[in-house]
């Protein structure tokens, strides 16, 4: 049965640990990013984590219920850092464009979090914030309810999809992922026309775009069908 969290006032009364750090939430968040990024997901444990923190293991359990609660936390602070990092301008296009790459680059720039969160709700205040932030936008363009909805939801999850695949191509070894990018003009273009007319014809095309991520024109496209959508309503 997973520990009680003890009250944030309560925590703040306890002593530095061995390294000479008092414990916070952003603390053990910040650190288990660093874990996940030096050693991936298997690394992340409650025993790793005290040591990195120089703190008994069991002081997790004063903050989050357990390693599946620090998981969400994780996913949070990812999607934290994308909003503080957009600023809205009033047009409703271009704010979704900017707020989808901000939170694409996030769980970008920590791959082995993004793979481990990204299919994850967690219902804090950081992700809440980011959600009401993405219907705010949507109801003031003068989406009806309803569109504005299943807009939101292609949105976030268009979104956290290509972070979850982008990253995981992220996470490989950099032989492996060379390997990968390497295939389409060591295999693909190398296919004879005569069995596969339709790849040799555009095989030049495939190595130039087939190692980019798709998602800036994937969100164009569903900003486009938005938009016209709305012109409609």
């Amino acid at each position: 049965m997973a520990k009680k969290v003890v009250p944030e006032e309560a925590r703040r009364r306890r002593r530095p640990t061995r390294n000479g750090t008092v414990l916070s939430e952003k603390l053990i968040v910040d650190t288990a990013l660093r874990m996940l990024r030096e050693h991936g997901s298997d690394g992340l444990t409650v025993r790793r984590l005290g040591v990195a923190l120089g703190a008994d293991p069991s002081t997790l359990y004063r903050y989050f219920a357990g390693l599946d609660d620090l998981t969400r936390a994780i996913g949070e602070e990812l999607m934290g850092r994308a909003l503080d990092a957009w600023r809205a301008t009033g047009d409703w296009q271009a704010d979704l464009r900017a707020l989808g790459r901000a939170v694409h680059a996030s769980y970008l720039a920590h791959p082995q979090a993004a793979v481990l969160t990204a299919s994850r709700v967690t219902g804090r205040p950081r992700e809440i914030a980011a959600d009401e932030t993405i219907l705010g936008i949507l109801r003031a363009a003068g989406f009806p309810d309803p569109v504005a909805v299943r807009t939101y939801h292609a949105f976030i999850d268009l979104t956290l999809a290509f972070a979850a695949l982008d990253a995981g191509a992220l996470t490989l070894t950099d032989r492996a992922r060379e390997t990968d990018e390497e295939m389409w003009n060591s295999t693909y273009a190398r296919l004879p026309a005569a069995t596969h007319p339709h790849i040799a014809a555009t095989a030049h095309l495939l190595a130039d775009r087939m190692n980019r991520s798709a998602y800036p024109l994937v969100l164009d496209t569903l900003l486009a069908s938005a938009a016209a959508q709305l012109d409609r309503t």
